[in-house]
């Protein structure tokens, strides 16, 4: 057993999934749940996801923060009073530059308990309904470890991760949301345009009803939650906002060999794309 007694703020997909991965791994001894909503808190409870429905991480030797970014001001701010002085905080959060600035001036003193982390894994379901205990296994969880962090705190940590089922890697806060703005912030953003274009349509009905696999594939990430995303959108928005510029670009050029009638360019263009997403999904080929 790792942690005697483990707190999980935020009881949705991540953190229910984090409950269930370290009970079943039987890495705790007890997990405690706090959230928002009861009803959500109490179906997590009826899954195992927890073992009991709290109010703080008091006696906790492990906190995982699960909610929206935009709500870490405020959960860190009343942990920091709560939280034992050997508890190590680890976070789900999608985003780590907000998130970390959030912990230094909430926690002060104690931001070398809070290691950062980014668990590269979810599904566009939400809440403890959708908890899965296997969804970090064999996924990449980032740590962005911070100078204040001892090596025994990021060491807790990447136990923690690790006896979920995850593979570890380490990345800079910079870099991570650099990546993760151009390979996750900005799919969302292009799939919630595209639904909410196609919703809006004068005859979205019928276009909904002939919508096929490629339309579902596309838009999948549009039945992601709208808070959490709104969160992640807006704290990493100037390299979000500098991706949608490229992309838009890329765009433009498309359009031009529409225009232009350019069989070959827009050939060119479906060609590298394709030759680089067959790559990614088999480097070894």
């Amino acid at each position: 057993m790792l942690f005697r007694r483990v707190a999980v703020i935020g009881v949705g997909l991540i953190g229910g999934s984090f409950g269930l991965a370290l009970k079943q791994a039987k890495a705790c001894g007890h997990v405690v749940g706090i959230g928002r909503s009861r009803a959500n808190l109490e179906t997590a409870l009826a899954r195992g996801a927890i073992d009991s429905i709290g109010d703080d991480a008091a006696d906790c030797d492990l906190v995982l923060v699960a909610a929206p970014v935009a709500q870490f001001p405020r959960i860190l701010e009343d942990l920091s009073s709560r939280l034992s002085p050997d508890a190590v905080v680890t976070d789900g959060g999608s985003t780590k530059r907000d998130v970390i600035a959030a912990a230094r001036a909430a926690l002060k003193g104690k931001v070398g308990q809070f290691v950062p982390a980014h668990p590269i894994a979810g599904s566009e379901r939400s809440g403890a309904e959708a908890a899965d205990a296997g969804l970090f296994r064999g996924k990449r969880v980032i740590l962005t470890p911070l100078r204040e962090n001892p090596e025994d705190a990021v060491e807790k940590a990447s136990k923690a991760w690790a006896a979920c089922g995850a593979r570890l890697s380490r990345m800079d806060a910079e870099e991570h949301d650099a990546v993760l703005s151009t390979v996750s912030h900005l799919p969302h953003l292009l799939a919630y345009a595209l639904a909410q274009d196609v919703a809006t349509r004068g005859n979205s009905g019928r276009l909904f009803e002939i919508a096929g696999a490629g339309f579902r594939d596309f838009t999948r990430l549009a039945s992601s939650s709208a808070e959490m995303w709104r969160d992640i959108c807006l704290a990493n928005r100037d390299l979000l906002l500098a991706d949608l510029a490229r992309f838009e670009k890329k765009l433009e050029r498309m359009k031009k060999c529409l225009a232009d009638g350019d069989a070959a360019g827009l050939e060119r263009l479906f060609e590298e794309a394709r030759a680089a997403r067959d790559k990614w999904l088999n480097p070894s080929s």
